[in-house]
């Protein structure tokens, strides 16, 4: 696999770009044969050039494998320095929304039982951290922990949530800074936001827009939901107003009845707030909901860009819009100035074995706990993938070796495609959203590129760059800094 390639820009300006160590200059015309061997004597000058100045330490780069594999290890060491510890409350809800994660138009959830976590399983799972984090011997690196409420409508179990806070305070954690999350629909926030804002929950509440935006998130009878929803996150700011600055936010789902303008437009001029906005999951979809999804499903970039006041919307959301964000990455991944370590500016060429894939090692940034008891690494994991299991009557089961063989059996998989990716150093590609990981026919990766993907890839945020200079600024000065 070539690691040099050029790539242009719609502007006809020709990049080139070393995949494999991250350097990416500005290229003549007139240097392209000569780089790609065209010429005999001039391609044998810059080969044994190169050759000298790798011999004496520079022009240093990484020769890359993809034959890792996850170690019980590593996986102890996510534990260690677990981020977030999210508890699924509950699987009831007060909503029927049509586009919900375990609703109709999905299918790799659990049954859905209107069951309730009973304190005992999350009494045991807190117990089995704090215990793995007084006796671990790796080093702590995440200094805080949030630990998180999720639904089906978590304040439908708010006994729950009261006692498992009770219990964090008694045990008088030192190690780590705890703290408070959830995301909710809001219809139950007048019964109890004296009691969040008073330990301090991030809150992220639901909300599509206006009134006719939000004519997917229906009760359980049909009615929409707006007037409720709004009505007590209304009372919320009027009563706690300076919580509600400080730790409230919003989160929008982006289909065929709102546009990425009138989400942003509804929250900000209401509340004051910049919305989370994510398109519709396309993972886990059931085939014969496959129509019905794709007539709801509304792209972000496209959506984006039919805005008639499209630069006030990007100057106003940034890094929530997705050519940004991509841009961002881009430019953190091939500017060329991103070291693992000091030794990276000046060490001799080396090999790297890599883990296939950019999926997160398990519970290097969440634990999620759901109702049934099954411990997953995210809750956008499809619940087939179980890591482990907590119940009532029996201690938390979980085999850091399991697991490392667990996600090792998959890494095989797709190893075979990250070797000929040309954006395997960079990947973002979490494997279990990948169609058919779980089943015997070939795996097709979605995130995979060949060479010219790869370009086009190059070319598309470069070209970006280019059009929007004030961009590169601000992801240098304010992302990136």
């Amino acid at each position: 696999m070539e690691s040099v390639l050029s790539s242009i820009t719609d502007n006809r300006t020709i990049y080139t770009i070393n995949k494999d160590r991250k350097h990416l200059f500005l290229t003549h015309p007139l240097l392209i044969p000569h780089m790609y061997g065209a010429n005999e004597e001039t391609s044998d000058y810059y080969s044994r050039k190169a050759s000298y100045l790798r011999k004496h330490g520079y022009l240093t780069g990484i020769d890359h494998s993809y034959e890792g594999e996850l170690t019980a290890e590593l996986v102890e060491e996510g534990i260690a320095n677990l981020g977030q510890l999210v508890f699924e409350v509950t699987d009831a809800c007060n909503l029927r929304c049509k586009y919900c994660g375990y609703g109709e138009l999905y299918g790799d959830f659990d049954e859905r039982k209107k069951k309730m976590l009973d304190f005992d399983s999350a009494k045991r799972i807190i117990d089995f951290l704090n215990d793995t984090w007084k006796r671990s011997k790796q080093k702590f690196t995440n200094k805080s922990l949030f630990i998180s409420f999720y639904g089906g409508e978590p304040l439908m179990n708010m006994p729950f949530i009261r006692q498992v806070i009770d219990y964090v305070e008694s045990l008088n954690i030192t190690h780590h800074t705890i703290k408070y999350s959830m995301t909710t629909n809001a219809m139950l926030l007048d019964r109890y936001m004296d009691y969040l804002a008073e330990k301090e929950f991030n809150l992220l509440i639901s909300l599509d827009g206006n009134e006719q935006n939000n004519g997917y998130r229906v009760t359980m009878d049909g009615r929409n939901s707006f007037d409720r929803n709004v009505t007590n996150v209304d009372a919320l700011k009027q009563r706690h107003p300076e919580y509600f600055e400080k730790y409230v936010n919003f989160n929008a789902v982006l289909h065929n009845k709102n546009t990425v303008g009138e989400i942003f437009d509804f929250v900000r001029q209401r509340y004051g707030k910049k919305p989370r906005i994510a398109s519709l999951n396309t993972t886990g979809v059931l085939p014969q909901k496959r129509d019905e999804f794709n007539a709801m499903y509304r792209n972000m970039v496209d959506d984006i860009r039919q805005n008639e006041d499209y630069e006030v919307l990007v100057d106003e959301m940034f890094m929530d819009v997705p050519e940004y964000h991509e841009a961002c990455t881009f430019v953190q991944q091939y500017n060329g100035n991103v070291y693992r370590s000091y030794n990276d500016l000046f060490g001799k060429r080396r090999v790297c074995n890599f883990i296939p894939t950019g999926t997160c090692l398990p519970f290097t940034r969440k634990m999620f706990v759901t109702v049934n008891g099954k411990i997953l690494a995210c809750e956008r994991i499809g619940q087939q993938y179980g890591l482990g299991m907590v119940a009532p009557d029996k201690e938390v089961d979980i085999s850091y070796a399991e697991i490392a063989d667990f996600y090792n059996s998959y890494y095989r998989k797709l190893r075979a495609q990250c070797s000929v990716c040309y954006h395997s150093q960079s990947c973002i590609q979490c494997m279990w959203n990948v169609d058919n990981l779980d089943k015997q026919e070939k795996v097709k990766c979605p995130g995979f590129m060949n060479k010219e993907g790869f370009a086009q890839y190059v070319s598309r945020n470069l070209s970006f760059l280019e059009a929007h200079p004030e961009a590169y600024m601000r992801v240098m000065e304010v992302v990136l800094a």
